[in-house]
């Protein structure tokens, strides 16, 4: 099969990974008296403020690290990997915030963005099952899971509209779609929500891929914390090819929302 941008990010990724088997805010409030007071009581909402983006810095310091998931090695996605916005090119507009999802691209315009490869673990003793097992050992070895986490942070509504952006596209391009990312052209054949939980909102779908003949199953996650979103773009080695099924990467997931609360 022809190598993709996705295919290729999975691969090298995990290719660090299989080595490891030989070894609130608040207080605002005004407390006096008079007009200034029951004009805050009455337009409470009206004066919240917009939020405001992280900087650079502070996103950094939100993002996942090493260690911040056991059974993961996490670390700053290469260069090579990452796949620019401008070079993703989409047919149907509508559906052109999921394509820049899937690629781990910025989804709309953050103030400040980083990127995150994280790849679990193989599981130990994957590979100490008996000869008779070789099948069964080989996919165990290779039952390593690669997510690519797009992070961002915006001011105003720009994460909500991000997440609303994402459920647009998927609903509406749930049949399918076509696309090319960095010169390679890519097609979606098939969207299906998924359960998720998170952060102050999230969803999650299974994105159905084919070229050449053959299906591969990617798992998508929008998940807003206050100002930031994060998509989390995955696929597992083990499934590639068969259009296998796999699971959320939820351990990923949940360790980001707690980082950004």
């Amino acid at each position: 099969m022809r190598p993709t941008v996705i295919r290729r990010t999975a691969v090298a990724a995990s290719t660090v990974c299989l080595a490891l088997l030989a070894t609130a805010c608040g207080g605002g409030s005004d407390s006096g008296s008079g007009d200034k007071g029951a004009d805050a009581k009455g337009k409470d909402s009206a004066a919240k403020p917009a939020a405001k983006a992280l900087t650079a810095a502070e996103l950094e310091k939100a993002a996942l690290a090493q260690g911040d998931v056991k059974g993961h090695k996490i670390s700053k996605a290469a260069a090579k990997d990452v796949v620019s916005v401008d070079d993703i090119k989409v047919a149907k507009e509508v559906c052109a915030p999921l394509a820049d999802a899937l690629m781990g691209a910025q989804v709309g315009e953050p103030g400040a963005f980083t990127k995150r490869t994280v790849v679990s673990e193989p599981k130990k003793g994957s590979m100490d099952k008996q000869d008779t097992d070789a099948e069964g050992a080989f996919k165990a070895a290779f039952d390593i899971t690669t997510t690519q986490l797009a992070l961002g942070s915006y001011d105003g509504k720009g994460a909500e509209e991000s997440v609303a952006a994402l459920r647009t596209a998927a609903t509406e391009c749930a049949g399918g779609f076509d696309f090319t990312a960095a010169g390679e052209k890519q097609k979606v054949s098939k969207i299906t929500e998924e359960k998720v939980e998170g952060g102050e909102d999230a969803a999650a779908w299974t994105v159905q891929l084919e070229q050449d003949g053959e299906k591969v199953q990617l798992k998508l996650v929008a998940l807003r914390q206050g100002p930031s979103f994060a998509s989390f773009s995955s696929m597992n080695l083990a499934a590639m090819g068969g259009g296998g099924d796999f699971e959320l990467p939820t351990a990923v997931v949940e360790a980001q929302a707690a980082k950004l609360a």
